[in-house]
């Protein structure tokens, strides 16, 4: 008993201090998971938006220490590139269920923008970090799903006979316009939702008719989505623009 004391004193008859305590990853759910984790993420930010994450409240939300969770994401910047890759493989299960081998280059490019519209447009709140953090994370360094988007698109586009450099052109417009044309979708216009005459639901009120009269007057048709139409009549335009003229292209 002795002996046993002494093993657990260090210099100076001083208690040994107790190994530290491993924070549990067991949840209300039982043990969590990278997938797990992401999709609790996903969800919150479905409901409240990205200002009401963090790890403190995604804890909360599986049931464990918030210290758990940086076995699955080890940082905050790290949980937010895990949202995009989560985006990205919901992404990648709308193509395999919609799979067709026999869709022209075109139609492929158009197959691959409606399915991301269509995640976008599920979970808007965490549209803007498609731009953020693909602006902070450097092109080697992204989730896999992203790597797998970029080559999806750049292997269609070879395919269909473009040399690189037109690849490379085309790639970054169809990206530019898909984003682009999402973030525009989901741009916030209704000032006052609760007004049923429409010049105060926009609140035409505040903008000056002597220096905004062109934006006031077309305000109620900005306030219409253009939709799937709008995106596909866009990139229709967009992909003309590489195949006219351009004898190393496809024309399917």
């Amino acid at each position: 008993m002795t002996e046993q004391r002494a093993r657990g004193r260090g210099k100076g008859g001083a208690a040994a201090p107790a190994p530290a305590r491993r924070a549990s990853d067991r949840g209300r759910y039982g043990r969590l998971s990278r997938e797990r984790v992401l999709a609790s993420a996903l969800a919150l930010v479905d409901r409240e938006g990205l200002s009401a994450l963090s790890m403190r409240r995604l804890g909360t939300e599986l049931g464990v220490e918030a210290m758990a969770l940086y076995r699955y994401a080890s940082s905050k910047d790290s949980l937010l590139d895990g949202l995009v890759e989560a985006l990205y493989l919901e992404l990648e299960e709308r193509l395999a269920a919609d799979a067709d081998a026999d869709l022209d280059w075109r139609a492929g490019l158009h197959r691959i923008a409606r399915a991301t519209y269509d995640v976008c447009l599920t979970h808007p709140q965490a549209v803007p970090l498609l731009a953020t953090r693909l602006l902070a994370v450097p092109l080697a360094r992204r989730p896999a799903a992203v790597l797998r988007d970029h080559e999806r698109v750049l292997a269609i586009l070879r395919g269909a006979g473009f040399d690189e450099a037109t690849t490379a052109d085309a790639f970054r417009a169809f990206t530019a316009w898909l984003l682009g044309y999402v973030s525009v979708e989901l741009r916030p216009m209704v000032d006052n939702p609760d007004e049923t005459d429409p010049a105060f639901r926009l609140g035409l009120h505040r903008l000056s008719a002597k220096e905004l009269p062109t934006l006031r007057e077309t305000a109620a048709a900005l306030v219409e989505q253009g939709g799937p139409q709008g995106l596909a009549a866009g990139l229709d335009a967009l992909l003309e623009g590489f195949t006219s003229g351009a004898p190393s292209a496809a024309s399917g």
